[in-house]
């Protein structure tokens, strides 16, 4: 028996749109401090999980416990509170293209959080910018920026409210392969310095391999597969779960 904190746990969900079912009874326990991957094809329902997981989206059926809080029960303002926990780091980083890296990071901790002063701000911004390795951006545009820059810098602003929990969405997409390997070892080095527990959406085996302790593997609405890099791959008997393997790490 498994006595780790869970912090997440989800049972038997189910969400359609229509006739389209998405997520057809998934469970799914997320432990303390673990970085879980969660790996599937584009509209596997990898996102819509997701979103139910910080309220944008309701499930049909089913559970989905975030902090021992039912998020499906939770009033507005709870609601709120929660995603506050709750760190949600986009694939397109997010950035607001008027403002500078400070305005950026300042944005979510002067709407968040109040009596803080312009110095206690100012050294929460350096912390966090020396952390992802970019303390010289402070005052640049996101137009000045490289996409790894941008990753980086999405990652320092989700970070800036201390959250439990933060969530990556497809971090390395779209990024070089030595790119690829930082953001990796960025979410590595997060998790240890702030202890925080992540889920990690993508469809990069080599994201996966070198960030996840767990792979939950999405097809059909279900987890068809859970377990380390090596009780997943490369030796799935699951055709469609090999296949998966084949295109990332064979015929690419």
């Amino acid at each position: 028996m498994d006595n780790r904190e869970k912090v997440v746990v989800i049972r038997d969900l189910y969400k359609a749109f229509g006739e389209l079912e998405v997520l057809k009874g998934v469970d799914l326990d997320l432990f303390r401090e673990e970085n879980l991957v969660v790996l599937g094809r584009s509209g596997t329902g990898k996102s819509v999980l997701i979103k139910i997981m910080v309220g944008l989206l309701q499930q049909d059926s089913g559970s989905m416990e975030v902090l021992g809080k039912e998020i499906s029960k939770l009033g507005v303002r709870d609601l709120n509170e929660m995603r506050l926990k709750i760190g949600f780091s986009f694939q397109n980083s997010a950035l607001y293209d008027s403002m500078t890296v400070r305005e950026n990071m300042e944005f979510p901790l002067v709407r968040n959080v109040k009596n803080l002063t312009k110095k206690e701000i100012t050294l929460r911004i350096e912390e966090l910018l020396e952390a992802v390795g970019l303390p010289q951006t402070i005052n640049q545009m996101p137009s000045e920026l490289s996409g790894g820059q941008k990753k980086r810098i999405g990652v320092a602003r989700t970070l800036v409210l201390n959250p439990e929990i933060m969530l990556y969405d497809e971090p390395t997409a779209g990024l070089d392969p030595i790119t690829c390997v930082e953001i990796n070892n960025l979410i590595n080095e997060v998790r240890e310095r702030y202890k925080t527990t992540s889920i990690v959406i993508t469809h990069d085996l080599a994201c996966a391999k070198q960030t996840g302790d767990r792979m939950a593997v999405l097809l059909d609405g279900q987890f068809r597969a859970m377990g380390t890099f090596e009780e997943v791959f490369p030796h799935a008997e699951d055709q469609r779960i090999k296949s998966f393997y084949d295109y990332n790490f064979i015929n690419s």
